[in-house]
Order: C-alpha cells, then structure tokens, then sequence
C-alpha cells in the first residue's frame, strides 16, 4: 500500500498495472469516516493499432529483436500491450509513440456518514476526491458516487542505431533490436520525428524535446551545448512558445508553432533552413548553422500547416494551398533548372491546393486536398512513381492506382516512396537492391515489402494480411514502417 497525502486528507491508493482492487478510508474531522474503494486497469482497445516494419535490419532499426532485414511487413511483437499512435523512422532508427487506455473508478460508500443533504454537495465532495487522486496521478471522472475515467497516457520508444544518441536511453548502447522506452519525457507526447541521426518530440502542452546527434547545432540547444546528447532535452530557446510540428532532416530541423510560424536551425549548407545563406567558395572557413531556432523571415505573414525536411532541402504547406520549398536546387538532385540553390523558400505554383508534402533524398512530393499525389526531383531507382527513372523538373501526378483513390499520407525515404489509399499502402523507388551490409555481414533491402529488394517505378500495393489497413506510414533510410488496425 502506498499512501499519498494532501494537506488535510490522506488517501490509501496501491498503484497496480493489472487488475486489481484496494480499499481505504478516508477520514476528515467534519465528515466522519467514508469508505473508498479504487480500481485500477488497462482497457484493451478494440482496434487496437499495432507496427509493422519492413526493409533493413541493420542494428536492429526494425525492433524485431534481431538484425535480419524484412522484404515483407513484421509485426514489431515487442510492443503487443501497447496501442501504437505513430512511428517514425530515421536514417537507422525507429521511434514508437504508443497510447495505453487507463481506467480508474473509486466508489465511494457509506454516504450516509457524509451528513450532506444535497447532491450537489457530494458532486463537490466527489470533486475533491477527484482533485487528490489527479494530484497523485490517478485518474478519474464522476458518476453520482462512483467516479470511473478513462485517460490515456503516452509514451516513446525507440529501436535501432544509438552511436549519436538517438534512442534517448539513458544507457549507453550502440544499438538496440528492441524498442527501448525514451528516457527522461515525464510528459504525454503528442507528435514525434527522426532525422538521420537525430530525434524530437513534443509534448501535450507544446514544448520540444531532442536528442541525438549535434555537431551542426539540430538539437536547437545552443552553441555550448555538447554535440551528442544522449537523453531528451527541452529547447529551451523556444520557451513560452508552442510548437505544433517537427520535421528533421540529416543535419538539420524545422518546426511549426501554433500560430503558424515557422522556425528553423542545424546545419544551414545549400539553402535548406531558408534564412539566405549562401554556401561559400571557401565553406570550410564559414559556418552557416544556426544553433537556436530562428524565425523564417520569409514566410512572415503566412500561416503554414505542416513542414518536411529531406537530406539537403525542406519543404512547407500554409493554410492556403501553397507549396514552399528551398535549399538543395542542382539540376541532377532536385529537378529544378539552374545550380544555384533555393536559399529563401520559394512557391511551387504547379502544384493544385497542397494539403501535406514531404521530402526525400532528393525528391519531394505533394497531396492535394483531393486527395492527389504529386512528385517531382531525383527519380533514381524510380521514386517518384512514374513509370520511369527520368528526372522530373516539376511536379507530375502520380497515377496508376491514386486514379481510382485518393491519397491520404506520403512519406519519403532516400530513394523509396510510400503512400496511403483506402488504408492500403503502395510503396516504389529502390528496393534495396544495391543496399548496404552491417558489420555483422546482415543484408539490407526489402524497404517496399514487396518479397524482394528489387526496384518498382510505379506505385504497388503491399500485402497486409486480411481486415487490416493502414492509418500511418513511414520511410527511413531504407526502411517502413506502417501503423496498422484490424478491420
């Protein structure tokens, strides 16, 4: 038994994560004694939502508790207790943000001891019970004299590579081939991104959390800030301020606040963190990182919705429809005409009503509102979708089946694209093919879960089983993973 107390009351609770019941009581000078009864549980969800990973094994970035790769879609078993909200993958890592259902009731007996003669009074009484067990972090709500809530609290995990400290643990490990709970986020966390080499999250009340690699200043953290950092860190440079979204790149982050502003820091090289700089001829000599987050001067005055960030170049949609893009330019990556880089963001105009956009290694693409996929760049291995491995120098729809159904996520990953329609995923680009080997001799590849790891260049559906769909999708280096939901 564990007793909490709070000024003048003191409650017996036990703290139990099965089922389970313990009494108490509850004694106060004017009220007399007042039996309480908690229980505590998990609520198994029906639906519950569950990862499936695909492609390299390197390091254990799957978190199938081994290092082979996968050519099909594996349930990531290691999380079977908990919901799975989203994934993210990053260049060899793979974060969980998972939701557990917690149900308490506390019954309250002998009301007949109370001496209260309005319910309204035992309303306000149930009340402060209400307020104590929340204070202990219980959870709670009111029903006449049995209180019963239903909150649900989240947490991050992550598998795979920790040479930078990507995994947030709090051991030092040089991998993981299971998922590893995040350590030091004491708040629930609504949104979570990785980058190649670096991790966020943000929590429910808007502040931002990295770790992981830092020689270019992505953490946001400041310039005397050490260049790993191994366990979450809040940014502190953003206090008072509410971040919304996170993207991260390679060496480089871009956020959204709540008020639709966008900011920006890392490694600032080819344009891609949108504040004007120019790489220099002697670049070796001159810095354009930014250390802190800094305002995006250029999209003052205009409310963006979401951000992505690629290898060398990111990208914005605003509340409009308009697509922005800036960093990486030359001809053979990034499909636009000219060399010199997009230092300040530039508007995309071929693109119909941008809903949400998302970068690669060197391709972009677009969903509309209605729901059509564009994609434009780099098209090694085919990774835009069209059917050729031709570079394209503006957007192009993708077809094939997004004609017959509307896209409703894209994600990128260096060369491989994947996407929802009708919760089914479609996945294209390189398959692996020419992948690389861990030093424990595993191989790579399979990162479109099609069987094997050769190259698609238009969209194909993947096998999920049967009554399963697709909610989430997410490509890493070369590997994805999908939150998934029985039907």
């Amino acid at each position: 038994m564990l007793t909490r107390a709070i000024g003048r009351v003191r409650i017996p609770v036990s703290r139990i994560q099965g089922s389970n019941n313990s009494s108490g009581f509850l004694k106060d000078s004017k009220l007399g004694p007042i039996g309480v009864s908690c229980r505590r549980w998990l609520s198994i969800e029906s639906g519950k939502r569950f990862a499936a990973m695909w492609g390299s094994g390197d390091y254990g970035r799957l978190g199938l508790g081994n290092l082979d790769s996968q050519w099909t879609p594996a349930v990531c078993s290691a999380l079977s207790d908990h919901s799975i909200r989203a994934v993210a993958c990053g260049g060899a890592h793979t974060l969980f943000l998972t939701g557990r259902r917690i149900v308490l009731t506390v019954e309250l007996r002998n009301a007949e001891n109370w001496h209260l003669n309005d319910f309204a009074e035992i309303e306000s009484f149930a009340a402060m019970i209400l307020m104590v067990l929340a204070a202990n972090n219980l959870i709670s709500a009111v029903s006449d004299c049995q209180l019963t809530h239903v909150t649900e609290t989240r947490r991050v995990f992550a598998t795979g590579l920790n040479d930078c400290g990507q995994l947030g643990v709090s051991d030092v490990k040089s991998h993981a081939m299971d998922p590893l709970e995040v350590s030091g986020l004491d708040k629930d966390i609504l949104h979570i991104s990785a980058g190649y080499y670096h991790s966020a999250a943000i929590t429910v009340d808007g502040e931002l959390y990295m770790w992981g690699k830092n020689s270019s200043g992505q953490l946001g953290l400041g310039k005397k800030a050490a260049r790993v950092v191994r366990v979450p860190t809040k940014v502190q440079a953003l206090h008072g301020i509410t971040i919304q979204s996170v993207a991260l790149g390679s060496e480089h982050s871009v956020a959204v606040t709540d008020g639709g502003e966008v900011l920006s820091w890392g490694g600032g090289g080819s344009g891609r963190l949108g504040h004007g700089h120019q790489s220099s001829l002697f670049g070796i000599l001159r810095s354009n990182s930014e250390f802190t987050p800094r305002l995006i001067k250029e999209l003052e005055g205009i409310k963006v919705k979401n951000v992505a960030a690629g290898l060398l170049h990111s990208a914005c949609t605003d509340e409009n429809g308009s697509a922005f893009m800036f960093g990486e330019r030359s001809i053979n990556k990034m499909g636009f005409g000219g060399v010199r880089n997009a230092t300040t963001p530039s508007i995309i105009s071929e693109v119909p009503y941008a809903e949400e956009v998302a970068c690669g290694g060197y391709h972009t693409c677009v969903v509309t509102r209605g729901g059509e996929l564009y994609t434009w760049g780099s098209n090694e291995n085919g990774c835009l979708g069209t059917d050729s491995t031709y570079v394209s120098h503006s957007p192009v729809r993708v077809e094939g089946p997004f004609l017959e159904s509307t896209v409703s996520q894209v994600s990128c990953g260096w060369k491989h694209t994947a996407a929802i329609s009708d919760n089914k995923v479609f996945t294209w680009g390189w398959g692996g093919s020419h992948g690389t080997f861990s030093v424990d001799g595993h191989s790579s590849g399979g990162q479109l879960g099609h069987g094997s790891d050769v190259d698609y260049a238009r969209p194909a559906m993947v096998d999920l089983g049967k009554n399963v769909g697709a909610v989430h999708i997410s490509c890493g280096f070369n590997h994805t993973a999908a939150v998934l939901e029985h039907f």
